[in-house]
């Protein structure tokens, strides 16, 4: 089954807790503290296989979870890393935050890998918070939380070549003849279900990838059919090929059929009429198509390279193939678009998240919410009293206590932070 669209959840691992310890050798006088750091979370790294042709193994698995760090342990011993966890993908794989819909990563090439998610850093021993006022503290850090996001995962199939057309113009034979690409071939719309690629040899020992993209019809780009859904395996093809049903076998236009295409195209990605294109008049063995052909070649008005074929035949094959060859061998790997990118930098001031959120609840508890605060809530161990006004210390010197007042909070109201609860006290 070829599955190239899949929404995944990825939790990276949080980081171990750091450890409250102390020296007890005999030897060793005023020991002081020793509680070792925490390891950090395993990130989540999605790497290119070119083994792989589909996003198939997500179908299945669609939560996928970091290790946690190891704690740390006596004798100022570091918790151990863990190990992050990878993930093969195939290539021409984006990644996109669903949320934001912000591209994460675009992968392409075999092994190269990108970081979804990082891991959560190992919380601090309480060795790390020693200090001449307090030379034996009594507390240690929680592990921080590691990242975690919903995202999209996108498959463009890479080739060098694709082939577009209307359904049953003989793409799917044509492919099955010039490479060792066994698609399903029948005589009904959209047999072909998914692209199917081929490796195409000439005879010159130049090689190629080709793909078979299903049908497309009037309407494809907006959903209609089966197109829409493969458009933006089009997108990776460095030469499109127009396969053209020159017989007219069922009754249209081929003339029609070309425009049709290539409207659908640049109402799907405008840039995609930049892409070279050669047509392919397909079914030349059959009666009219001589005629037709003629007829096509008075309307066309651009300098487009036209071969007669006829996949069933096989006449014609090697010429077009030549043709190809040729072709991709004058365009260049790296699409013209990234080469002509403006590289200049620009940087733009960000306004800086507010480091917490008051609201009030329906009971008229007050209700405090945001990332950084939630994260000093979450690495703090509340077993331990000193840690407890070592958290109170950080969220007055945030401004929350001010904040709280200025929102009419008065001696004994209700403090809610995610599942905890207190009161405020003046």
């Amino acid at each position: 089954m070829f599955v190239d669209q899949v929404r995944v959840y990825v939790k990276a691992g949080d980081g171990g807790n750091g450890l409250v310890a102390y020296r007890r050798e005999k030897y060793v006088p005023k020991g002081g503290p020793a509680g070792g750091d925490g390891g950090n979370g395993a990130d989540i790294i999605f790497e290119v296989d070119e083994g792989l042709n589909t996003l198939m193994d997500f179908r299945y698995n669609r939560h996928f979870k970091g290790k946690r760090g190891e704690n740390g342990m006596s004798k100022n011993q570091h918790g151990k890393n863990a190990e992050p966890l990878v993930i093969p993908v195939p290539p021409g794989t984006t990644v996109m935050d669903e949320d934001t819909e912000e591209v994460i990563a675009d992968l392409t090439t075999q092994g190269q890998r990108a970081i979804i998610v990082h891991g959560g850093r190992g919380g601090r021993g309480n060795s790390r918070f020693a200090t001449p006022r307090n030379p034996a503290p009594d507390f240690a850090e929680n592990g921080e939380p590691g990242e975690e996001r919903n995202i999209k995962v996108e498959l463009k199939v890479i080739a060098d070549v694709g082939l577009v057309g209307f359904p049953s113009v003989g793409k799917s034979t044509f492919i099955s003849v010039v490479s060792a690409a066994k698609p399903k071939i029948a005589d009904y719309h959209f047999t072909t279900l998914s692209p199917n690629l081929g490796v195409v040899d000439t005879e010159d020992h130049r090689s190629f990838v080709m793909a078979d993209l299903p049908g497309l019809i009037e309407g494809a780009h907006a959903g209609v059919g089966l197109g829409h859904q493969f458009l933006r395996h089009v997108e990776r093809t460095r030469l499109i090929v127009h396969v053209i049903d020159m017989a007219s076998m069922e009754g249209r236009d081929p003339y029609e059929d070309y425009v049709k295409i290539n409207n659908e195209l640049k109402e799907y990605d405008p840039s995609l009429l930049k892409r070279p294109q050669i047509i392919a008049a397909n079914k030349m063995d059959m009666p009219s198509a001589k005629e037709n052909l003629v007829e096509f070649k008075g309307k066309l008005n651009e300098d487009i390279p036209i071969f007669e074929i006829s996949a069933l035949t096989k006449e014609g094959l090697r010429e077009i193939l030549f043709a190809i060859a040729d072709k991709l061998d004058s365009i260049p790997k790296v699409s013209t678009e990234l080469e002509e990118t403006d590289k200049e930098v620009v940087y733009r001031y960000q306004k800086e998240e507010e480091p917490f959120q008051i609201s009030r609840d329906d009971d008229g508890a007050f209700v405090l919410s945001g990332a950084k605060i939630e994260k000093l809530f979450k690495m703090t161990d509340f077993a331990r009293d000193e840690a407890i006004q070592r958290f109170s210390r950080q969220i007055r010197t945030m401004g929350v206590d001010d904040a709280l007042r200025k929102r009419g909070a008065k001696d004994g109201d209700t403090i809610r932070l995610l599942d905890f609860e207190f009161e405020f006290i003046e």
